[in-house]
């Protein structure tokens, strides 16, 4: 007896289509605001001259590593490499791109992440579908964003999004379920209301593992740079793209160097500012 053959890609491809149909105008909107929240966080960055910005992060570095003078003179030398290399620009775009992501990743995933840890029947529904964001290749949700916002930094930043938000969640979930439940039970004791208990109890003593996932996911934005170039997503990331199209050794290990770079100082930046 034959099986018929489940449309699953074809029922995908509808939806697509029907989305697509229906909601342009609203994706449009989005766009248009995810694409200003990118080109402005650029503008403020390129608008300091390379000296202050370079100054100011190695002061972040300093004082959030706890007067660390290694990682400040480190993180400087790193800029400092980075415009010597003539990449600034397109490092400050990919910093721009990648910190936007991020922030839209944990504006959403906090909230969902403190939401599944307070009821078990959202998580239970929320768990698959984090496992399919973080086994799905990121190549095949590209192209609904490229077909709901089309070429640019905005689907470059939507795959970003989806690719770097399960870590966000999960740790969030994780935090506040392993907070001790003697806490909750002083924090009943005393009357306190659900919102006192989760700003005053649960989130204080979970920040380290939620720092955790936003340090997860500024290193997932990252990694998704060059990805997200291959739908117009400026940046480093098309840097590396057009090294290897043109198989040019020294443009694709410079700009690779440079992600490198950028990536270690947000690492170590946000490892620092989580308390221990």
């Amino acid at each position: 007896m034959l099986i018929p053959r489940l449309p699953i890609g074809d029922t995908v491809e509808f939806a697509v289509d029907w989305i697509e149909g229906n909601f342009g105008t609203f994706l449009d909107f989005i766009s248009d605001q995810l694409d200003f929240l990118i080109s402005g966080l650029k503008d403020v960055l390129l608008f300091l001259p390379p000296e202050i910005f370079i100054l100011g992060i190695s002061l972040l570095a300093y004082f959030a590593g706890k007067r660390n003078i290694k990682l400040a003179v480190g993180t400087a030398f790193g800029f400092f490499l980075i415009q010597n290399m003539g990449l600034w620009v397109l490092s400050i775009e990919t910093l721009a791109l990648v910190l936007s992501s991020a922030l839209l990743t944990l504006v959403i995933g906090i909230p969902v992440g403190i939401l599944c840890a307070k009821n078990e029947t959202l998580y239970h529904v929320v768990k698959p579908l984090l496992d399919l964001m973080q086994t799905m290749p990121s190549f095949v949700y590209l192209i609904p964003a490229l077909i709901f916002f089309g070429l640019g930094n905005v689907p470059g930043m939507i795959a970003t999004v989806v690719f770097a938000m399960p870590p966000a969640i999960r740790l969030t979930n994780l935090g506040i379920r392993q907070v001790p439940k003697e806490l909750i039970e002083v924090a009943d004791a005393f009357g306190s209301t659900g919102w006192q208990k989760l700003a005053k109890v649960e989130i204080p003593v979970a920040l380290p593992t939620i720092m955790a996932g936003v340090n997860q996911c500024i290193m997932l934005s990252l990694s998704m740079v060059v990805i997200a170039a291959m739908i117009g997503a400026r940046g480093l990331g098309y840097q590396v793209l057009f090294g290897i199209q043109r198989v040019d050794i020294s443009m694709g290990f410079e700009a690779g160097l440079a992600i490198v770079i950028i990536a270690v100082v947000l690492d170590r930046i946000t490892q620092n500012l989580s308390p221990r």
